[in-house]
Formats: structure tokens, sequence, C-alpha cells
């Protein structure tokens, strides 16, 4: 770095609560800056929020029409001139494997905006995302600046439980969303690749408020259980299926749909317990793809899972969507799935995955001709295969 400075060593060796204040430092010794900004994006998903300025509603930035907002859509740093002098105002998107996690703003003078401070800037955003995600587990500050209204208990369990919004790998890039983002309760997704295999799951708690968030987190907790022993799709399955059922006795179930994919081939494995649905774009063509149904987790005791294989192909998109998606309700009859899915997927098939989410949840939402949601999730799967190794 300029100067011999180590801004990652820096960060590491701040107070987790103050990695701001540390880049902040740094950038003025090292290339002059005189103003550092850092906003962060919100849990709906529509606002970039400012660390300096918590609470107020005056320094928010709505990402669909902020120069900010345009970077972190982009992905891509963006320049732009500050009034009356020659200083510029650089944007940067702050990412961690496709996570969008905001944006850093750096004004530097017009001399020292250079392609090779501008490169070495992208290793500090770098550093910096890297570092909030670790600060997370022992500050709230960044947790805070998210929040542009408080959550409910219900959806703050959600959230936790959550893995990220988006991932980024060679052979896939992911993306979910959940609404209403400050009040959801029931519905859920998780994943995980340990480098031979991608496994999702959505699922979604039955019920209201509290009672649907701690059962959505007895089947995650134990899909992930299972999962982490090692046990295959269908044992997965089993295994939370018992525990759901053990501890409410069929009173209650987890609708639940659970897929395996092998990297080194596209192969699939899918279980469908429940009712979210799984869609796919393939080319121009959009269908759902029909499944087996089997028994929601917890409906019964000692049920028995089956696995049936699918295959993707390089260019696939696959977009999974809870009941809330597919059946939300027109004001005038009929329901989303059956006026607009096929639409909406069409419409955002040039988004990447991590911004398709979004895209589809706003188009229920004006569907529906209301402007917050019934608990309802979008998870986007895009599948590359081969094409980026």
């Amino acid at each position: 770095m300029t100067d011999g400075i180590d801004v990652g060593r820096a960060l590491r060796a701040s107070a987790p609560h103050a990695l701001l204040d540390t880049v902040r430092d740094h950038l003025a010794t090292a290339y002059g800056a005189t103003s550092v900004r850092l906003y962060l994006t919100d849990y709906g998903g529509t606002v970039l929020s400012p660390c300096d300025s918590l609470g107020d509603e005056d320094g928010l930035l709505r990402i669909s029409s902020s120069p900010e907002g345009r970077a972190l859509g982009s992905q891509e740093r963006r320049a732009q001139q500050v009034p009356h002098g020659d200083a510029i105002d650089h944007h940067l998107p702050v990412t961690v494997r496709g996570d969008r996690i905001g944006i850093l703003t750096v004004r530097l003078p017009g001399d020292r905006s250079t392609p090779a401070v501008l490169d070495e800037l992208r290793q500090v955003v770098d550093q910096l995302g890297h570092e909030i995600l670790v600060a997370e587990r022992d500050t709230d500050v960044y947790q805070r600046v998210r929040r542009i209204s408080r959550l409910t208990l219900a959806a703050e369990m959600q959230w936790q439980l959550l893995p990220a919004r988006a991932c980024t790998a060679a052979r896939y890039a992911l993306g979910a969303q959940l609404e209403p983002a400050y009040a959801v309760h029931g519905d859920n997704f998780d994943w995980a690749s340990d480098g031979d295999e991608l496994t999702l799951a959505v699922t979604n708690g039955m019920g209201q408020g509290i009672d649907a968030s701690l059962l959505t987190h007895l089947a995650v907790s134990a899909l992930r259980n299972a999962r982490r022993a090692g046990l295959g799709l269908a044992d997965q399955a089993a295994l939370a299926d018992q525990a759901v059922y053990d501890h409410y006795q069929g009173a209650s179930h987890v609708s639940t749909l659970l897929v395996r994919v092998e990297l080194a081939t596209g192969r699939m494995e899918v279980i469908d317990a429940g009712s979210p649905q799984m869609w796919r774009l393939r080319g121009r063509t959009v269908e759902r793809i029909e499944l087996d149904r089997q028994l929601p987790l917890g409906m019964f005791e000692e049920s028995h899972y089956a696995a049936e294989s699918l295959t993707v192909e390089p260019g696939d998109r696959l977009v999974f969507v809870s009941d809330g998606v597919y059946e939300a309700p027109a004001p005038r009859g009929g329901t989303y799935v059956e006026a607009a899915l096929a639409r909406g997927l069409h419409a955002t098939r040039l988004l990447p995955a991590a911004l398709v989410p979004g895209a589809l949840l706003r188009d229920v939402a004006e569907y529906r001709a209301a402007e917050t949601l019934d608990d309802a999730l979008v998870l986007c799967f895009d599948w590359f295969g081969d094409g980026l190794d």
C-alpha cells in the first residue's frame, strides 16, 4: 500500500465498532482523502444508511436514485465531481463474496484520483467488507445502521438465522430476500457449499409471529445439524422432520424445499416437502418444475423422504418462491402465479441473481396494489457450470 501502510493489519487491530474511523485515518494519511463515508444496505434492500448518522432519516440514500445506489447496483466504482473545486467523490461497492454490504465514498483531490490509487482503494474496501462481517460478532453498530425502522422480535430471529443475502462463486450465484423485511416471521432460506456440493433450503413455518419463527428456527437448526454431520439429503429431511414432530406432536409443521447440487456436474437432488415452488428460466422459456409432493416436516411421526434427480445446464436460472409470492392475490381476483410470475421472471432475466429477489418482491407488491407483503421469500440460483472456469 502507499507509504507502506497496511490497512488490512490496521483493520484487524481496530476495535470492532471503530472500523470506519480506522479506514478514515489511513486514507487521509495515505491518499489525502478529505472525506470518507460508509453506507450500509438496509434490511429491505431499498436504501443506503450512513454509519455516521445513526437514526438520521435525512442521511438515507435511495438505492434506486442515488449515485451511490447506482454504484451498488452495477458493482462498479463511480466518480462524481464535487462542485466548486477539483475534488472527486469515488463511490466504491463494499461486497463480500457477492453479498452487497454497502458503499464506501472517498473524496480525493483530483490529482490523487489516479488509476493506481483507485485500484488500491478497491483493496481497502475488500478488506473493510470482510472485517465488518467479523466485527458483527462483537458489536451491534453495523446491525443498527442497517435498520431504518425497528424489527419485530420474530424478524430479528429470522434475520439472525440467515447465511447472507447473496453469494457468488465460480460455478453459481445466489440471491435471496425476505419480506416484509422488518416484520417477517415464518419464511427462511439457507445455503452452504463445501467445494464439492451446494445445499439449499427454503422453509416456511406455519403460523404467525414468534410461534412461526420458533418453529422455523427449530427446523433450520435441525437441517443444519444433519447436514454438518455429513448426512444425505433424505436423511437431513428425516432428522428435521423428527425434531419438529417430537416438539410439536404434529400440531405444527414446516413446508420445505431441499436442494443439493453436485458442483462438478450440475446434477441435483431435490426433496419437495411442502409449499415452496421451484421455477426455471432456460433461455427464454419459463416453467414451473413439478416435483413429487412429500409431507411437510413434522406433520407425522417418522415420515420417510426420497430425493428425485434433476440436472441444471449452464445458463439456467432457478427461482424458488414461497406461497406468499405465488399465492399473492390481486385486488380483482386471481393470483400472482397465474397472471404475473412468468412475466416477472422474464423482466428480471438480465439482472444478476443478487438483485432478482428484490425486483420480484417489488413486482408482487405492485401486483397486490399494496405497499407491504404477507410473509414472502424469493431465492434466485444462477448456474454457470463451466462457464467461468
